[in-house]
């Protein structure tokens, strides 16, 4: 026994010799010690752990040094085509096209959309020849143009040129820009703004600036398309409440916070997302009420004022100046410069943290171009009149009245839109019973479920038969010289189905007089059209 000890000792003093030449430089290793440590507590805590992590860690080394290209190289499973076989397939493959090609109606629709010939207006003058007064273009307080304008245009295209050439962030951003935002910030009483270079990309862009995937969003139920947009964008917890119902708003704010208690939730970012004047009906916003619930549930609110900046409100401040509420009671305003001041482009007012935060993470501000240099100046131009013309806004009030007089009573027409919203939308109505009736819909005096965008008692109508007693009204109307048009969506891609409805664009250019001779001309188109049907 002791012959074969002495024997084997040089093995194991090589051995330990190795062993601990081994330990020595694994402990150089940075990091070696917190792995020794984890190795030693997990085998004496269980070895059977150790053991599969070993099998694992060597599984994986195998998988890593194993060739990932041993395929069949033979080709033995493969179908081999000749030259001619594959010319036949290539014959007979058809791509699939990108998208359907458009229906017969829908062809009819793009064909009887009028073009202008020479610069828009109250009375623009067609292609066909004809001069028309305009109740579709959305100049609401004339500013499109305007002789002041245009000159300070035409200058500024001479000194700047016509594009920017890169977006804000980089090096698209020009001291008009600046002097614009500044502009907009004075004259809603913000502490700063922000300028996007397009309006349909300005609030899909702040609403997921700021609210992100576990943040809460309850949104009204008739929110427009880019407010969805920016919605699905944000991937946030949406809850939703009955279109412009501010009683169903604080139902939804209350089952928020109980469910968040009730299930132990953290606290997180909370928003309020509507519309001043809704693009889908003309409904006014109880911005009051809006401001009270937000304050007591604790939430912020995201205000679209793309329809109500430029066309309520004293000198057009919009909702905040419509109900003598401070904007910076606000947290985020958003507005059209295309739609309030017939330039181009949206603005977020608000905070100069909220604005700030939006130079690095509002995705449209940072990827896209700034907007030309002359409509910034436009823009600024138009605050101008706006601030020392409030005549204008009174003339556009005077003229939704006139309108409104003559087709509030008509019986083929139902009125949804506020009294003061500058786009009027008419739905059509059947003086008998039809499939069309009932048009309202049958309350069952149970809320909607805040988790679905469809309420629970939708409104009911025929769609394609709407649309279809529409078009011809609006081409019965431009045959007569008033140019209309219905509002479009973008249906199958919306949320909700909008009722069809034609959208009177009320503008200060026109007189009073020609007010009521194209609401005389609707009226007719709508009695005409719609006898037809009895």
């Amino acid at each position: 026994m002791s012959t074969t000890t002495a024997a084997l000792e040089p093995v194991f003093t090589f051995l330990a010799s190795t062993y601990g030449t081994l330990e020595t430089n694994f402990y150089k290793i940075p990091g070696s010690h917190v792995v020794a440590r984890y190795v030693k507590s997990s085998h004496q805590n269980d070895p059977g752990r150790t053991v599969l992590e070993i099998m694992l860690f060597i599984f994986a080394v195998r998988t890593l040094l194993q060739s990932r290209t041993r395929a069949d190289r033979s080709g033995k499973h493969f179908i081999k085509f000749d030259e001619k076989e594959i010319d036949e397939l290539v014959d007979e493959w058809t791509p699939e096209p990108l998208g359907a090609e458009l229906t017969s109606k829908e062809k009819a629709h793009l064909d009887a959309v009028p073009v202008i010939a020479g610069p828009t207006g109250p009375k623009p003058r067609l292609t066909t020849g004809k001069t028309v007064l305009n109740l579709a273009s959305y100049n609401f307080t004339g500013l499109a143009g305007n002789e002041t304008i245009n000159q300070k245009a035409v200058e500024v295209l001479r000194r700047y040129g016509l594009g920017s050439c890169g977006p804000p962030g980089f090096y698209g951003t020009q001291d008009v820009h600046i002097q614009l935002e500044k502009d907009i910030a004075d004259f809603l009483g913000t502490e700063a703004s922000i300028l996007y270079s397009q309006a349909f990309s300005t609030i899909s862009s702040v609403i997921p600036a700021f609210s992100k995937r576990g943040d809460i969003i309850v949104a009204d139920r008739g929110v427009n398309f880019a407010i969805q947009k920016g919605l699905q964008i944000s991937r946030s917890t949406i809850r939703w409440y009955d279109h412009n119902d501010l009683h169903s708003l604080e139902q939804v704010l209350e089952s928020v916070e109980k469910e968040r208690r009730k299930k132990g939730l953290p606290l997180t970012r909370r928003f309020i997302v509507t519309e001043g004047i809704f693009d889908c009906d003309g409904l006014i916003s109880d911005l009051p009420k809006l401001v009270e619930l937000k304050n007591k549930y604790k939430y912020r609110l995201i205000l679209d004022e793309s329809i109500s900046f430029g066309t309520i409100g004293r000198t057009g401040r919009g909702l905040t100046e419509l109900y003598n509420v401070p904007a910076t009671q606000v947290d985020m305003l958003v507005g059209s410069v295309a739609n309030g001041l017939a330039a181009g482009g949206g603005f977020c007012a608000g905070s100069s943290i909220v604005v700030n935060h939006q130079r690095i993470n509002g995705t449209s501000f940072v990827f896209s171009a700034a907007m030309p240099a002359m409509l910034a100046v436009a823009a600024s131009e138009g605050i101008n009149i706006l601030r020392n013309t409030p005549s204008i806004l009174t003339s556009l009030q005077e003229n939704i009245r006139a309108i409104h007089s003559v087709l509030d009573k008509v019986d083929c027409i139902t009125i949804p839109s506020h009294p003061a919203s500058a786009t009027i939308h008419l739905w059509v109505r059947l003086p008998s019973p039809t499939h069309l009736s009932p048009t309202a819909p049958v309350s069952s005096g149970k809320p909607s479920n805040p988790l679905s965008v469809i309420p629970r008692d939708p409104m009911q109508f025929d769609y394609d038969l709407e649309e279809k007693l529409l078009q011809d009204i609006v081409e019965e109307a431009l045959a007569q010289g008033v140019m209309i048009t219905r509002a479009k969506t973008l249906r199958g891609q919306e949320l909700t189905e909008v009722r069809p409805s034609i959208r009177i664009a009320v503008t200060s250019a026109l007189s009073k007089k020609d007010c009521e001779k194209a609401a005389n001309v609707v009226k007719a188109a709508f009695i005409k059209v719609v006898g037809r049907r009895r």
